[in-house]
């Protein structure tokens, strides 16, 4: 039994508990509650966890100062999603408790839980029980029961463990969401899965096996110097690789081209992304897609280096967008674009780096998406400390972010700029349609794994049988309830441009006073993507 854990001890103890998390990252991502793809829970807490590590492997573990430095630090700047920064917030209660000691014993370890669910809470302005909160506290409760009993860091860990597992089962009583689709919270669970990991060292007990559950795709792409920089990655190929591989060698140059196990990746310089998109779209399902112009990428570059000779405008912006065409339309306002969104959320270092990386005295930053929003605070809460003034407008959808986004003048002052992009932003409404992920019975509606859905401002309210069906659908609820003047609607690689045409020859005809603008390059997974204002 452990009496107390050195620095070095602890150090290596969430090391372990990082490995430990990463056997389950499936299983945490696929208890995501609703039908649309934002599966992503264990990916970012363990993009948070890993942060950690990284820092640990800096710090000097002899000494529990600089070790809690990395616990809090290191979570913090790798914090992806809200799962992702309220873990870190936390860790950073539990870091804190732990900082000024010399060794973890197992009092300590009860009022660093403590502390750390304290944090949690504080972290959060309106608190929801029945998320990754609710099981912090049962942790913290479960060791606190103990009282000054405890004799060893195991059996703190047993105590909490057990009131922690208690209170995740207890989750879906708490969450209607929860109960509808038959899952306990994401959170809570990964939450769990780190505690277990900090336990499993101190037995000292071998890293499980992985839990048999449907592999979720990722991919990482490298990026160039110029030139259209196309790449895809498409799952469900049934055609050989060199087929493909042939079809496309005629749109550029720089050509790759590869695949295993029905999954195809490519990669090309092109003059035509959205054609070339489109004719690989028909032999699978598009997973990821990024269109880069480099030319554009080499000036943000250019002036991330401080290369512009003249002063700054008064104010820059940061936006949080995915989509290729929706990255050239936020550029096109004079953004600098953070990738990241629904699926795919970005670490607040991430986007403190961008806010960091401009010049200018002031900066906004627009997230764009709800999961976005506390990385983004954090974010520039973190940039005011280090001198430069950044203010969010809390954009919830890409839609209110483009609305937003076309008010912005680098000119203009910060307390000009940002009443006119909060009212902006409320007006705008984002309309989304994209295929459910999984059986689900929401918002009165049941919906079929793989039936196309229709969101408005992320609440679902349509589901049909073809994409078409789902954004007229959209466009009709919303016209009903509000006039709007324009449309600006974005299409997916997979849209066949027949059925793009039908659809627009019927929305014009259906909303004669609709302005329709469309563009190619919607978010990956989304067949497509409409911002009305």
């Amino acid at each position: 039994m452990a009496e107390s854990l050195t620095p070095g001890a602890v150090a290596e103890a969430f090391r372990y508990a990082t490995d430990w998390f990463a056997i389950y990252v499936e299983e945490t991502n696929a208890l995501n509650v609703y039908p649309v793809p934002d599966g992503d829970t264990g990916t970012n807490m363990h993009l948070t966890l890993q942060s950690v590590r990284r820092e640990l492997d800096l710090a000097d573990t002899s000494r529990m100062s600089e070790v809690a430095r990395a616990i809090s630090y290191g979570s913090l700047l790798g914090a992806r999603g809200n799962s992702g920064v309220i873990t870190s917030q936390i860790l950073k209660g539990f870091a804190e408790a732990i900082k000024n000691e010399p060794t973890l014993t197992p009092p300590l370890l009860v009022r660093a839980l403590e502390q750390g669910q304290q944090a949690g809470y504080k972290a959060v302005m309106k608190p929801v029980e029945g998320t990754i909160l609710t099981v912090i506290r049962g942790l913290a409760e479960g060791a606190r029961a103990l009282g000054k009993g405890a004799s060893s860091i195991e059996e703190v860990l047993e105590a909490a463990l057990s009131a922690g597992r208690r209170a995740l089962e207890g989750t879906p009583e708490l969450l209607p969401v929860l109960k509808q689709a038959g899952v306990v919270d994401a959170g809570g669970a990964g939450l769990i899965r780190l505690v277990e990991g900090l336990q499993g060292y101190v037995l000292g007990l071998p890293l499980p096996e992985p839990p048999k559950i449907e592999k979720y795709a990722q991919t990482a792409f490298e990026q160039e110097d110029f030139g259209y920089c196309t790449e895809f990655l498409m799952e469900g190929v049934v055609e050989p690789v060199e087929k493909i591989r042939e079809m496309v060698s005629s749109y550029g140059d720089s050509l790759l081209v590869v695949g295993a196990e029905g999954y195809v990746k490519g990669h090309i310089h092109t003059n035509d992304p959205d054609g070339l998109l489109a004719l690989v779209a028909r032999y699978g399902k598009m997973v990821r897609t990024k269109v880069e112009d480099m030319s554009q990428q080499h000036t943000e570059i250019l002036s991330m280096a401080g290369a512009a000779d003249e002063a700054p405008p008064p104010t820059g912006l940061v936006v949080v967008a995915t989509g290729w065409g929706l990255v050239k339309a936020f550029r096109g306002f004079g953004a600098r674009v953070v990738a990241g969104g629904q699926t795919a959320n970005p670490s607040v270092q991430d986007i403190l780096e961008a806010i960091k990386s401009l010049p200018n005295p002031n900066v906004i930053v627009l997230p764009n998406n709800s999961n976005v929003i506390m990385s983004a605070n954090q974010a520039a809460e973190l940039a005011r400390a280090q001198g430069k003034n950044a203010v969010v407008v809390p954009t919830r959808t890409l839609g209110a972010g483009l609305a937003a986004a076309v008010v912005y003048q680098a000119e203009a002052e910060l307390t000009e700029l940002i009443p006119e992009m909060e009212e902006a932003a409320a007006r705008a409404v984002t309309l989304e349609v994209t295929r459910a992920s999984r059986d689900a019975s929401l918002e009165g509606l049941d919906v079929k794994e793989g039936k196309p859905i229709g969101l408005k401002n992320d609440k679902l309210v349509v589901v049909a049988d073809t994409p078409e069906e789902a954004l007229i659908n959209l466009v009709r609820l919303s016209v009903a309830e509000n006039e709007y003047e324009i449309m600006t609607l974005f299409h997916g690689a997979a849209v066949e441009r027949e059925k793009l045409d039908e659809l627009l020859s019927f929305l014009k005809a259906q909303f004669e006073d609709l302005s329709i603008e469309v563009l190619p390059g919607s978010p990956d997974l989304y067949d497509y993507l409409a911002a009305i204002e």
